[in-house]
């Protein structure tokens, strides 16, 4: 028997995953938010099919602050694009506009929740309105948690740490960002819903 093993038949050697460390870990990060707010929306649907439920309609600033999001993210792939074309005024620009932007939808969130105050909607007491504050709330936090991730970007750029050939804060990021303003277009609609 021949005991040479041809090229063909080697055995491939191990290959380490091919992504950067730290979006690895941003996407771990991302699956651990998901999975909480799945088992929250979760105990949601199981907590209204119990009764005893308050049918209420969600604040109008509720969706002016969705519309806010969604324009952060445009602001947000803007200043994505501009850092790989090394557009640094661009790239500042983006990055401040999604901040405000994220800051505003953090403020019209605040208001959102007077506007439940004064309908008589409170955190504590019928768990229709508990899960709306929670979940509302729970986002809010990633969302501060944003803003900061984007001064620290803001600030990056300014020492030249972030242009087309370093790119992976931006992408980090942008994909959190990203992830954020689906997360509330999830829930928004879900709440919306599930009324």
């Amino acid at each position: 028997m021949n005991s040479v093993v041809s090229k063909e038949q080697e055995i491939p050697a191990f290959r380490p995953l091919g992504m950067n460390p730290l979006k690895f870990s941003a996407w771990l990060f991302i699956v651990s938010i998901i999975m909480v707010f799945a088992s929250l929306t979760s105990a949601f649907i199981v907590r209204r099919s119990e009764g005893n439920w308050l049918e209420f309609e969600l604040p109008i600033l509720f969706w002016y602050n969705t519309v806010l999001l969604l324009l952060s993210s445009v602001t947000m792939h803007f200043s994505y694009l501009q850092a790989k074309k090394d557009n640094f005024t661009q790239l500042k620009i983006g990055i401040f506009f999604t901040a405000i932007l994220g800051i505003g939808f953090l403020i019209l969130q605040f208001y959102g929740w007077i506007a439940l105050v004064d309908n008589k909607v409170f955190l504590v007491g019928n768990p229709a309105g508990s899960f709306v504050y929670i979940l509302s709330g729970l986002h809010g936090a990633h969302i501060i948690a944003g803003v900061i991730f984007l001064l620290i970007v803001f600030i990056m750029v300014f020492q030249d740490k972030i242009h087309s050939k370093k790119m992976l804060w931006i992408e980090i990021c942008t994909t959190f960002w990203h992830f954020l303003d689906g997360l509330w277009l999830y829930l928004f609609l879900f709440l919306i819903l599930n009324r």
